[in-house]
């Protein structure tokens, strides 16, 4: 597996290694000791899975605040998304800043985002799927949210407003010069 440090250093691109022959491929998508050695000591305590049938389909920006915190292992299983990590921690010399980078079932990439960022993305492709660990298990009560389209945070997303698909929980999160903040540098 290839670890790299993404613009903001603390959100990592991992590359696992394809083996492929006539049968399919192989590949080997976590192992503990070399993430703990890339990244550092997290502990996963939960996996999720979400289908989103529809191009254009946006979920988040969201985040869950202290003490349920969590990072989240991010890949797409089928079809493609631009995954986005917006960093919400006060201090931080890139806070406000994004990382934006285009998981696929082809390419098999995997984004870390820590504790201390928002998370969302958008579907590239009809029925894509994502799997993602995450090192806290849900918790209604600490989910909170950055408006997707937040001209603040100048992401260039492949879906205009009129065309996204989007929850109205999502629709109504508010921009981050209203987020109340949550975490530290």
């Amino acid at each position: 597996m290839k670890f790299e440090r993404t613009k903001i250093s603390d959100v990592v691109l991992i590359s696992p290694q394809k083996f492929g022959d006539a049968r399919g491929f192989f590949m080997e998508t976590f192992r503990l000791g070399l993430f703990e050695e890339m990244v550092g000591p997290f502990q996963f305590v939960q996996d999720n899975q979400s289908l989103s049938r529809d191009r254009g389909t946006v979920r988040g920006l969201h985040f869950q605040v202290s003490p349920k915190a969590q990072g989240k292992l991010v890949r797409c299983i089928a079809g493609a998304i631009l995954d986005v990590a917006v960093d919400i921690r006060s201090g931080s010399p890139t806070y406000g800043q994004h990382v934006a980078i285009e998981l696929s079932q082809e390419n098999a990439q995997q984004l870390w985002i820590p504790p201390g960022f928002a998370h969302g993305f958008c579907t590239l492709e009809p029925n894509t799927e994502i799997s993602y660990k995450v090192t806290e298990y849900y918790s209604p009560e600490h989910d909170r949210g950055l408006l997707w389209n937040d001209v603040g945070l100048a992401i260039q997303w492949p879906v205009d407003e009129e065309r996204a698909v989007l929850s109205e929980k999502d629709r109504k999160l508010p921009p981050l010069s209203a987020l109340v903040p949550h975490f530290s540098y």
